[in-house]
């Protein structure tokens, strides 16, 4: 019989938090990257989905706002496939674009304000699994 070190089944269970942080991150960010270009691609195509707001500080054309989106959510779900594979680029880029997709839902709240507080909820919780250490990280 081995003796097994008292933190082993500690370590454990941390690497599988860590894991499971990751495929969750991954999975969101594909969701949040496939409604994005779903988004993108209603706004450029002028649907009455949108409201129109003119009197905003951060006045954008609704088909701008949806080329924003659509390209956001192209990289979101590109850079979600190489999370699902471990990449460590994927992890930086990740956030990056997480930020990005919170600081466009923030700029066109007055369009779609429900939907625009879910979508940034959700990037934050991408960021925070992202940000989650895994074993064998410094």
């Amino acid at each position: 019989m081995t003796a097994t070190h008292p933190t082993h089944g500690h370590r454990t269970a941390k690497h599988g938090l860590a894991t499971g942080m990751m495929v969750f991150a991954a999975v969101m960010l594909m969701i949040t990257g496939i409604l994005a270009v779903m988004r993108g691609i209603a706004a450029i195509a002028e649907d009455e989905v949108f409201v129109s707001t003119p009197n905003y500080v951060f006045a954008f054309d609704l088909t701008g706002w949806g080329w924003i989106h659509l390209a956001l959510g192209v990289v979101a779900v590109l850079v979600s496939m190489g999370l699902f594979q471990g990449s460590g680029w994927a992890r930086v880029i990740g956030v990056g674009i997480a930020g990005l997709v919170i600081i466009a839902n923030f700029l066109s709240l007055p369009a779609y304000p429900v939907w625009s507080v879910v979508v940034i909820a959700m990037s934050a919780f991408i960021i925070w699994a992202l940000c989650t250490p895994r074993r064998g990280d410094a």
